[in-house]
């Protein structure tokens, strides 16, 4: 673990890094009128890398994304982005308006179309109306600006209600670098690499295959360590690009240990962001798997009490309910003795409060324990009492502001 500071800036975001600009329009997609269309670009060709989603219903950015990373040529120049449409289930006309989404972006900045790569996010099974798109691309063209970071991130925004976006520098044995991001998802999250999208730039240099190792392994951790809702996306996408910019090489143990350090605080941030911002979520729940034979099982158990519509409503509630944690966990698939089950729950500010101890109910006062679950943040350990593997994932209460989003989302 590297001991560099990673100083996050204030008010920072993608375009923090050197050599970054972006855009963000509003071309006619969202029926809002709201900008809906962001274009960020680099000077410099990037090293880039991307983790996707596994949903077999894959939407057309992401699988042109994927055959544009996978060809070979690293030196993407542009990222355009939608919202409002997620040009997913929409064919071969949905594949061919993606590519040419690439074309257009490459013709507006001068690169070529292969060195730009696309997200969208919105409703499924529409076409993209592309003569909005073909003008929203020509217009941020003309518009791209270090000072449009923050505005990027509140474009690509469909049911957040907040921007999320950051900055932070580390400093690596040859210099100093920065990395920002931002990230959209408030819904239909439960990334398996939800709508998740995001993006993540920075100045140092890096090789192409160190980008991708360091992006799946701080996203195994942050972005995949998430759940609003079970649902996981057809066009989850986090994207990573490294420019150069800065002069500094991500080179030698300590720096390559300093950048992950960074990179991963701003994947996690990020992640945390979107689970606060949950479709009609009110608290945010760390949940801890400990005591398991394997990662694996302690993640699979994890996930299952993560999105359990019944434990997710109990903390709606702030009902200390915790035999619906012990009957998540025994749906799980994972095999384990119930009678070693331990579970606590507390908050940072406070001790655990243990409810149950080697399968026995503790003796504890419940209003206590409610006072825990009724808290905006908190946090639940479940020790299998079997191993010494365990994993973490963060999720959100379930809340019937939820149902009133998701009812009529499409109006």
């Amino acid at each position: 673990m590297s001991t560099q500071r990673v100083n996050r800036l204030p008010d920072g975001s993608i375009t923090a890094p050197r050599g970054f600009t972006a855009a963000a329009v509003a071309c006619g997609i969202k029926q809002s009128g709201r900008p809906d269309l962001v274009l960020v670009t680099s000077e410099f060709d990037c090293n880039a890398a991307g983790v996707f989603t596994q949903n077999q219903v894959a939407a057309a950015p992401v699988v042109v994304d994927r055959e544009t990373l996978q060809s070979g040529d690293q030196a993407i120049r542009a990222v355009v982005i939608n919202a409002g449409n997620a040009n997913a289930a929409t064919g071969p006309a949905g594949r061919e308006n993606a590519r040419l989404m690439q074309q257009l972006a490459g013709q507006a900045i001068g690169c070529a179309d292969r060195q730009v790569l696309i997200m969208s996010t919105g409703v499924i099974g529409v076409q993209l109306p592309m003569d909005r798109v073909a003008a929203g691309i020509a217009s941020a063209a003309t518009n791209l600006s270090a000072a449009n970071g923050q505005a990027a991130a509140e474009a690509i925004m469909t049911t957040d209600t907040r921007p999320k976006h950051l900055a932070v520098t580390v400093d690596l044995p040859e210099g100093r670098v920065t990395l920002g991001g931002m990230a959209k998802g408030a819904g239909m999250i439960h990334p398996n690499m939800a709508t998740l999208l995001g993006l993540v730039t920075t100045d140092a240099a890096i090789p192409a295959g160190m980008a991708n190792d360091l992006l799946r392994e701080a996203v195994a951790d942050s972005f995949n360590a998430i759940s609003i809702d079970g649902d996981t996306s057809t066009n989850d996408t986090v994207l990573f690009l490294a420019n150069g910019a800065s002069g500094v090489t991500v080179a030698g143990q300590e720096a390559l240990a300093a950048f992950a350090k960074a990179l991963n605080t701003v994947c996690h941030e990020l992640a945390m962001m979107i689970v606060r911002d949950g479709e009609g979520a009110t608290k945010l729940v760390e949940i801890q798997v400990t005591g398991a034979g394997t990662r694996d099982e302690a993640r699979l158990i994890a996930a299952t009490i993560a999105t359990s519509p019944l434990v997710k409503t109990a903390f709606a509630g702030g009902d200390p309910n915790w035999g619906r944690i012990f009957m998540a966990a025994g749906r799980s698939g994972v095999t384990f003795d119930p009678n070693q089950l331990s579970l606590s729950v507390g908050v940072e500010s406070a001790g655990e409060l243990q409810l149950v101890a080697r399968g026995t109910p503790m003796v504890f006062s419940e209003a206590t324990a409610a006072a825990v679950f009724a808290q905006p943040s908190f946090k639940l350990r479940l020790d299998l009492g079997a191993g010494i593997a365990g994993a973490t994932m963060w999720t959100c209460d379930l809340s019937h502001d939820y149902v009133t989003i998701n009812a009529d989302y499409r109006t």
